[in-house]
């Protein structure tokens, strides 16, 4: 019986080929598109699910509030893992490590010749033994009870093994030396296969934690309280029946107990712990400096998924209730000879699923070709490979499945139920009852609803970038350089020395030495006070280093008194004009020699800058000084002289940076950004959505007009001697097409003004998301549909023109 299913769906596939290969096209682009986003949510929904007893696991997270802002930090202060240790109850395991973020010099004797020195290693953690019990590693060599236990161990994992002792196995790996910057010499104690799940702790090396206290790494903040940094990370597993809630209320009273009040700290502070299935998505606190996923992002790509799939089931329906008409006497004559209205609907539903099918196996060839488009946008990580991911076969099965109810179900039924004595009189109306007609014109609607709020949405979107990178940020961007040298050379006379042979480069037009560029991701804010007599008022502020030419490198405006000096031995600063309000100062001017309490020194105003964007435009300006603090000043910015005719100007000058660089540091690697460029990397999600969205409008729209084209072709088929009849009465081409589009647009139109308010209140959440924004203005929407109207009166047009173009001897020779 199924056997004769197939035959049946094949001999109808064929006889009409071009509504086939539509419906084909459209689910396979579908398809093709469930599965990449499918593969990506699942990737990003699939880290940390490998620890055991993962739903007892949390992390400590600081939460600050200080003059009406809130601060949020992913660490805790250094020590506080050894009170919860002694202190606190309910836990199974208080694992305590401090990450390394700063680049390592990794340094491995050698018995005969120079030692091997591997440069820039990262993915280096501080870590005891209760690390091992929080995430369960396969030891290759040592154990997890002893190796980390004393000052001076390390355990590596085996892919760095094999990259520092490549001619070695495990087990001779252990007892071998590593220097870390010259300083630190440890023995290896242990080796551990790598972690192959998809996880947030990619560490690679492991020393042990004790080693902080006896060597020169020892951070300043080992024994204080009042300070807290996202290196210093508290990981903990909680008894069975310990409540997170009542661990939290602990751990608060722990905090209290040890930190000395402070009565100037009129901020709180407070602790909450962090699920770890809240590590891989939480923005507010960091996830070891490795890629966020965006829950809202991920859900809206399900969301667009689900809209390709609806269009192409839309498609689907559209155009097999449309040829009902066409097996009206199939179904008679079926249903005369004993089918029962069960069998129909399984013959037509098993048409569906052979033409579903069909599409699914093309999709798996358009699959690969999504994922080289979108290689920017997808984790690296993220393959697609049949033999190492079974979940793409279950995945696909119950696509088919869904598909194949969502679009063949109410057309079975449809034509399921036609009676045979009104079908076998010639008594079915052609083209569906009106009911049917109503349906249709219902699910054209929706569809052109979709591509519409994705063409505002890319539009909108695309103006928002445009907004962020092309509005002025209070400051000079193009034509500087930035580099930074070594943090660990402490030699001030290293950096006026290269100071010097960069100013005698003619390719150079200034030199300034800072901590960071105006807009960075760098972020250093400290509390400052100020007395007018009457009040004092506490901000935290940004704090900015520079010398007397950072300001004038970046074109930065005083609108009141003057630069920073040269020599300043008093620590003058400026102000931006964001913190001279906050200050209570009307006008910029009254602020110049009033002075400002910073770590208990009166530091003088000199000068006030204009406010300018201290990082993207999802963050508001906020109160900043910008001092002087030679010890501290390591980055070092480059304004460039513009380009000659032959466009050498910026390479010259970059090739002879370099070489002094290396003069002045021969041992250090010359890196440098492009300040243009480094902002532009502010808006890389804004810009990978941009690309997304306009990939999804260009399927949505094809998908749609796919089936517009489909049902065009069928309205024009069935009315052939209609269009010959009027072509004989005297009607023109331009009015046939006319005729022939006018249903059409007026759908198209009715969508268009559906889709205004779905597409408006989407936008204004989205731009939420941005402290300065761009407008939702008017000629968004008309754009919007303005594409949607030519794309569809195009594709109407071509099947319409021909329709109508057509001799009309050939329509009505028959009758």
């Amino acid at each position: 019986m199924f056997k004769n299913y197939f035959i049946v769906a094949f001999r109808n596939f064929w006889r009409n080929k071009i509504f086939s290969l539509i419906n084909i096209t459209g689910l396979a682009i579908g398809i093709s598109a469930s599965l990449v986003i499918f593969l990506l949510v699942e990737y990003d929904f699939s880290f940390d699910k490998f620890e055991k007893d993962g739903d007892r696991i949390y992390r400590v997270v600081s939460d600050f509030t200080f003059s009406g802002e809130s601060f949020k930090n992913s660490g805790v202060p250094s020590p506080m893992p050894a009170a919860v240790k002694t202190d606190i109850t309910g836990l199974d395991v208080v694992a305590p490590f401090r990450t390394w973020n700063n680049n390592a010099k990794i340094t491995i004797p050698q018995s005969k010749g120079d030692p091997t020195i591997f440069k820039k290693q990262n993915s280096i953690v501080f870590a005891d033994e209760n690390y091992f019990k929080l995430l369960e590693y396969t030891w290759l060599a040592g154990s997890a009870r002893s190796s980390l236990k004393q000052p001076y161990q390390v355990v590596l994992t085996e892919s760095n093994a094999k990259l520092f002792f490549p001619k070695l196995t495990a087990s001779q790996v252990v007892g071998q030396e590593i220097i870390f910057n010259d300083t630190v010499m440890t023995t290896v104690t242990g080796v551990v296969k790598d972690i192959e799940q998809n996880t947030d702790f990619t560490f690679k090396t492991f020393i042990s934690r004790a080693t902080l206290e006896s060597t020169s790494l020892k951070p300043d903040d080992w024994d204080q309280w009042e300070s807290t940094t996202s290196d210093s990370q508290l990981f903990l597993k909680l008894s069975e029946g310990t409540a997170p809630s009542k661990m939290q209320e602990q751990i608060m009273k722990l905090f209290k107990k040890y930190d000395k009040p402070n009565p100037e700290n009129h901020g709180t502070t407070s602790y909450a712990l962090q699920p770890l299935n809240d590590v891989h998505f939480n923005a507010d606190y960091d996830n070891f400096d490795q890629r966020l996923a965006h829950k809202p992002t991920l859900y809206a790509l399900l969301a667009v998924a689900a809209f390709l799939l609806l269009l192409a089931c839309i498609n689907f329906v559209n155009l097999t209730t449309a040829q009902a008409s066409q097996r009206a006497k199939e179904i008679g004559i079926r249903k005369t000879m004993g089918s029962s209205k069960k069998q129909l609907m399984l013959q037509f539903l098993s048409e569906t699923f052979l033409l579903t099918l069909i599409s699914t196996v093309i999709s798996l060839f358009i699959t690969p070709l999504l994922f080289k488009v979108f290689a920017d946008f997808i984790p690296k990580d993220l393959h697609f490979s049949f033999t190492s991911q079974p979940e793409i076969f279950i995945f696909l099965a119950l696509l088919v499945v869904t598909v194949t109810l969502m679009s063949g179900f109410y057309p079975a039924i449809v034509l399921s139920s036609f009676q045979p004595v009104l079908v076998l009189k010639n008594q079915v109306v052609s083209g569906g009852s009106s009911r049917r007609a109503w349906l249709r014109k219902s699910l054209t609607v929706s569809q052109f609803v979709i591509a519409q709020v994705f063409i505002i949405g890319t539009i909108l979107v695309s103006k928002q970038i445009s907004y962020s990178l092309n509005r002025d940020m209070g400051f000079k961007k193009d034509a500087i350089i930035n580099f930074t040298t070594n943090f660990y050379d402490t030699v001030a006379s290293h950096r006026a020395v290269l100071m010097d042979k960069l100013r005698a480069i003619p390719e150079i037009a200034m030199v300034s030495l800072g901590n960071s560029a105006p807009s960075s991701n760098s972020t250093w804010s400290s509390t400052m006070k100020y007395k007018d007599g009457k009040k004092e008022t506490e901000s935290d502020v940004q704090v900015k280093l520079g010398d007397t030419n950072y300001v004038k490198l970046y074109q930065m405006k005083l609108v009141a008194g003057t630069n920073l000096p040269q020599q300043d031995t008093i620590h003058s600063v400026i102000i931006n004009e964001t913190y001279a309000h906050v200050l209570g100062f009307q006008q910029p001017q009254q602020a110049i020699g009033k002075h400002i309490d910073w770590d208990g020194k009166q530091d003088p105003i000199v000068g006030v800058v204009a406010d300018f964007h201290q990082h993207s435009f999802h963050d508001p300006i906020k109160p900043l000084v910008i001092t002087t603090h030679t010890s501290q000043m390591r980055n070092f910015s480059v304004l460039l002289q513009p380009q000659n005719e032959a466009g050498t100007t910026w390479k010259t000058a970059i090739s002879k940076i370099e070489k002094v660089f290396k003069q002045v540091y021969p041992e250090d690697d010359f890196e440098y950004t492009f300040f243009d460029e480094s902002i532009a990397k502010y808006y890389t999600a804004e810009q990978n959505m941009s690309r997304l969205l306009m990939w999804a409008t260009g399927l949505a729209i094809f998908i749609s007009c796919l089936g517009l084209l489909g049902l065009a072709i069928y309205i024009t088929n069935q009315r052939t001697k209609e269009i010959g009849i009027r072509k004989v009465v005297g009607a023109t081409v331009t009015q046939i097409v006319s005729l022939l589009s006018r249903d059409f647009l007026r759908l198209i139109g009715l969508a268009f003004i559906i889709a205004i308010p779905i597409a408006w209140y989407g936008a204004n959440i989205w731009l939420q998301n941005f402290a300065y924004r761009t407008q939702v203005s008017w000629w968004i929407f008309l754009a919007g549909g303005a594409i949607m109207f030519a794309i569809a009166l195009m594709i109407l047009c071509i099947r319409t023109f021909k329709a109508a173009n057509a001799n009309p001897v050939r329509a009505l020779r028959s009758e």
